[in-house]
């Protein structure tokens, strides 16, 4: 049982867990939303240069709350991709650092692993195989969980991800930033009926639809044309179109889900990344999973987000099975999931 110090910088977020196997000793997450809000949106430079001023402090408050010192820990590990490149950088330099002065095995961690481990920090009897339906601002996939490090991807976004389109839709609605969480608050307001929106279904070459890709930017772009069309008629019913929207979303992402689970034999949906956080989205895939005989898991809220724990977490397991990483390893802004395994030494050929 692994206790790993880990650190997450991949975005904008500062975060430092340790954890024990799949326990939470200690979680540290310092949130620059308020810093990019400004903006609108993410400035890398500014992201890391936030985590730079405050990486070394959230490295000592971990300790501190965990209880524990240097020796305590087998491990240390760091996001490394995909991400943000002078954020990641923070987070992985600080990590080889510590692992170097205190003579401990480091690893290297793939973001959205980290992701699909935060339902094994909620849920510790999970086992694979199960389906991840893994939702956030950057990436929306279905992923046949095999094993440790051992994924494939069923479907996936051909263009914005679920939570990229929830911040254009905020934006186009003059909400604010983040949108995920703007619109479903201002959702429960509104009339999800109100409105009929595309879902985005993708065409495949020999007729027919896919059955587990999607798609969120005709979405995008059939809400703007209904915002102009309503502003050429009056005011606009905020509410009822984010209402609208965000039924479309959780509507489309339940059906493939669901189908994907079916068609290949799952009976677990685990669901992670930020948009795993929207109310809409848990209604609708629980009330389908149970109609469908399906267990369907959501990790806590603070659980969701980006975090260290869940990074933590991943890396504890692959250090139980003797896995560990390079100090040459470096990192990079995109990265599959299938080469999870690259990251790590003495892992050999798995399949």
């Amino acid at each position: 049982m692994a206790t790993v110090l880990a650190i997450e910088t991949s975005c904008d977020e500062t975060a430092v867990a340790i954890v024990k196997n799949r326990q939470i000793c200690s979680s540290v997450v310092n949130s620059q939303i308020l810093v990019h809000s400004q903006y609108g949106g993410v400035v890398p430079e500014v992201a890391s240069r936030q985590h730079l001023e405050i990486i070394n402090q959230a490295i000592a408050l971990a300790l501190e709350q965990a209880e524990m010192n240097w020796q305590d820990l087998d491990g240390i590990a760091a996001t490394c991709a995909p991400g943000l490149v002078g954020a990641l950088m923070v987070g992985i330099t600080a990590a080889k650092t510590l692992a170097l002065i205190h003579q401990k095995p480091f690893l290297g961690v793939h973001h959205l692993e980290g992701h699909i481990y935060a339902n094994y920090l909620s849920e510790p009897s999970l086992q694979p195989p199960f389906l991840c339906l893994l939702v956030s601002g950057g990436h929306t996939s279905s992923i046949y969980v095999k094993d440790c490090g051992v994924y494939e991807t069923l479907g996936e976004t051909r263009d914005d991800a679920a939570g990229e389109a929830f911040d254009k839709v905020a934006r186009l609605l003059q909400l604010g930033y983040p949108g995920g969480p703007i619109i479903d608050k201002l959702a429960q307001t509104g009339n999800a009926q109100a409105f009929s929106l595309p879902e985005g279904n993708i065409s495949r070459s020999q007729g027919g639809y896919h059955p587990y890709d999607s798609s969120f930017s005709g979405l995008k772009t059939a809400v703007l044309r209904l915002v102009r069309q309503l502003e050429q008629n009056g005011a606009v019913p905020v509410a009822d179109v984010a209402a609208s929207f965000q039924e479309t979303v959780a509507r489309s992402l339940t059906k493939r889900a669901i189908a994907c689970a079916r068609d290949y034999g799952l009976e677990t949906i685990a669901v992670g990344g930020g948009v795993a956080a929207n109310s809409s989205l848990r209604k609708h895939l629980q009330i389908a999973a149970a109609s469908h005989n399906l267990r369907v898991l959501f990790p806590p809220l603070k659980l969701c987000t980006d975090n260290a724990a869940m990074i933590g977490c991943a890396a504890a397991d692959h250090l139980n099975r003797g896995h560990t990483s390079p100090l040459t390893l470096g990192v990079q802004s995109r990265l599959s999931l299938k080469d999870v395994m690259q990251l790590y030494q003495g892992a050999g050929s798995r399949e």
